[in-house]
């Protein structure tokens, strides 16, 4: 097999596997929303279909919740699970998108070329990146590229309720040498990326109860307590004026990152100033002393996801409301644990809760500890050196800022290790309206594992 005529197949292909992304990209595949049920399994099936085409041994699994895909080609070689997610998320706010989410279509812009539409990025765009070098395989050679297990999920964008379930009942045929996900990013456009940790989360809600009822302010503005204001005070009270959490034990679990690691992150080609830019910031506003890396890949954080309480219309209404309301997430790294962590900051804000309040939590939110790649596995660099033929610069090995507990669930569910590649930028715009995917991404991810599909099967 030449690795050269399978590349020069992708190439060939392009406008065809760009057809078959924006028909996967038509489907309203919002996994959180009942109303769009039947458009999540409408998907699942139309993923089915498509690795049927090349050869798979495919079929649709059913769950309590959204089903999962699974597919098999066995094949001399190494075993590579594969995993990705077909659904999407909510759209809202509608009206801040400039074309409809459902429609896609390729748009020119100062940047390149794009493909525009929800999706796109996160995550199918992604993992049709793969699907497409298999079936470059498929069509030059004959066959399919070694031992290959395909596991696709609806559920990713709203918690992935039926994962570890369906993991635990069928870990003997989801097992495999490696896990590949296609889920993350490049750490600046076009330097490939592959992850070698993530963090952890964990999520917390809670409303402070003030008055009985809302009040007046003409008649008690100044003497009664105001949730809106002491919820305020509790949110302030999480951080020092260097950006530092101070709830007692916070850090427990946490260490320094070695000072060879730090060298290798100063030269991975991170643009900082494209990277806040992008966003409309200036400068870093996190953890005094560290640098914009640093507070996204090796340091926990509390944020404020959502605050709010009284009067929410148009114009005013002069009322003191009788509770607020707050959502939390904690970035977690090292050995930090999810359930320690959410006790320590329960027990922070409710030895602030004022005389005449009461703090009211919401559920036991799951969370997930930080993921760590070993990255020492040969694989990786047979990877590094796959993506570093494709790019114009050398692959990078870095952390991640975000969360993608899967990683977590095949090392302690299926004690095997996983490999995160992808090819998003920061830009895309995932979660977000307008989201997009760089042709340039869709185009040179497809040859990329291709590449690195050839060094793994060797």
């Amino acid at each position: 097999m030449s690795l050269d005529a399978v590349l020069s197949r992708v190439d060939t292909d392009l406008d065809q596997a760009m057809d078959r992304l924006m028909e996967l990209l038509r489907i309203q595949s919002i996994s959180t929303d009942p109303a769009y049920t039947p458009e999540v399994k409408k998907a699942a099936e139309w993923l089915v279909e498509d690795l049927k085409s090349m050869g798979f041994d495919a079929e649709l699994r059913p769950t309590p919740g959204h089903p999962m895909v699974v597919a098999r080609h066995t094949a001399p070689g190494p075993h590579l699970l594969f995993y990705g997610h077909y659904d999407v998320q909510p759209v809202d706010p509608l009206d801040l998108w400039n074309t409809p989410p459902f429609e896609p279509r390729i748009e020119d812009t100062p940047a390149g070329r794009v493909i525009r539409g929800r999706g796109a990025s996160d995550d199918k765009g992604q993992l049709m990146t793969f699907l497409e070098a298999c079936r470059a395989y498929k069509t030059e050679t004959g066959s399919l590229p070694g031992n290959i297990t395909i596991f696709f999920e609806g559920e990713e964008e709203s918690g992935s309720p039926s994962l570890v379930p369906f993991m635990k009942e069928n870990a003997s045929e989801l097992t495999a040498d490696l896990a590949l996900i296609c889920d993350t990013g490049m750490v600046s456009p076009g330097v490939p990326t592959i992850a070698g940790s993530l963090r952890g989360m964990v999520k917390d809600e809670f409303t402070l109860k003030g008055p009985k009822i809302d009040l007046h302010s003409g008649f008690y503005g100044g003497p009664a307590l105001n949730p809106l204001r002491e919820i305020s005070k509790l949110i302030a009270s999480l951080h020092d004026e260097n950006g530092r959490v101070t709830v007692d034990g916070f850090y427990d679990g946490v260490s320094e990152v070695p000072s060879e690691q730090l060298e290798m992150w100063k030269t991975c080609g991170f643009d900082e100033d494209s990277y806040l830019g992008n966003v409309g910031m200036s400068k870093a506003h996190g953890e005094e002393g560290y640098s914009t890396l640093e507070q996204q890949w090796s340091r926990p954080t509390v944020e404020i996801n959502g605050l709010w309480g009284g009067y929410q219309g148009a114009g005013s209404k002069t009322v003191i409301p009788a509770e607020a309301h707050c959502k939390i997430t904690c970035r977690l790294v090292g050995d930090m644990d999810p359930a320690d962590v959410r006790n320590k900051l329960r027990a922070h804000l409710e030895a602030r809760v004022p005389t005449d309040a009461q703090i009211v939590w919401h559920g036991g939110l799951d969370g997930a500890k930080a993921a760590f790649m070993d990255t020492s596995r040969p694989e990786f660099e047979a990877a590094r050196q796959a993506l570093s033929g494709e790019w114009p610069h050398d692959a990078v090995i870095t952390g991640m800022g975000g969360s993608i507990p899967i990683a977590g669930y095949f090392k302690e569910i299926l004690d095997m290790d996983a490999m995160l590649i992808g090819f998003a930028n920061d830009d895309d715009a995932i979660h977000s309206p307008n989201e997009k995917y760089n042709v340039e991404s869709f185009h040179k991810g497809i040859r990329s594992w291709v590449r690195v599909l050839d060094r793994l099967r060797s």
